[in-house]
């Protein structure tokens, strides 16, 4: 009797975004803050993360996370890190069960995944990266593992809204020659800038047909962290992998 070998299991993209309810930093990080570099004591911080790799139900060096620098560095990650992936604002893997992880206390983390070639990335857009092309950058270097723009989905994670995030006239007008749909007033009738809208018109432009916005402005949630708001704090975080078996 002749057997067929068993296909290999399938895997579906995860995202999650965190809050800053449940964990171990103290005022003014309190307390789920995943953060290393905000002035959070270390301690802390590492059993956020722990907590946040045993809620996954992975282990801890399964976590890829970046040292962020608002540019359009973008690296491309098969395996354990020793430590953050130095001046990168993007992450991408086509590994199962690698967790790649994007800070943010205002700026936007963009989750996207390519469902079809099972292909993921975490983005850091702020205003300087959307400015500058990092999501494009991201999306460039998940097509080099054979994604597809039209079969990969984004999740916009929280961020300052536009009728919070004021900015002056001419930077307004720097963000909106990349991304028009960004410039919008502010709540007051102010300059502002609502980088969500400016982010789902550069994946419509690239051919991303399914955007998704988590609406919370981390500016006005106070279960969410905001630098704007309040200056020192600390990060949340946007996770995005691929899980075998479909747990």
């Amino acid at each position: 009797m002749s057997t067929q070998p068993a296909a290999p299991s399938p895997v579906r993209p995860r995202r999650v975004v965190t809050d800053r309810r449940g964990g171990r930093s103290l005022s003014p990080y309190d307390s789920f803050n995943l953060g290393d570099h905000v002035g959070d004591d270390v301690g802390a911080v590492a059993a956020n993360r722990a907590r946040a790799a045993r809620e996954l139900g992975v282990p801890g060096d399964r976590l890829v996370w970046m040292s962020q620098v608002h540019g359009t560095g973008v690296a491309v990650v098969d395996g354990p890190q020793d430590g953050p992936v130095d001046d990168v604002d993007a992450l991408v893997t086509a590994t199962p069960g690698l967790v790649l992880c994007v800070l943010a206390a205002d700026c936007v983390p963009v989750l996207l995944a390519d469902h079809e070639t099972g292909v993921v990335a975490a983005v850091h857009a702020g205003r300087e990266g959307v400015r500058r092309g990092v999501l494009p950058a991201a999306l460039s270097a998940m097509a080099s593992l054979g994604a597809r723009a039209r079969h990969v989905t984004a999740l916009l994670g929280p961020a300052v809204c536009g009728a919070c995030y004021e900015v002056p006239e001419a930077m307004q007008a720097e963000v909106a020659r990349v991304a028009p749909a960004a410039a919008v007033r502010t709540r007051v009738g102010t300059p502002g800038l609502d980088l969500r809208l400016g982010l789902a018109e550069l994946l419509t432009r690239a051919g991303v047909r399914e955007v998704v916005h988590d609406p919370r402005c981390t500016a006005e949630d106070p279960h969410l962290f905001s630098h704007r708001r309040d200056g020192v704090t600390g990060r949340q975080a946007g996770l995005v992998w691929l899980d075998r078996g479909g747990r």
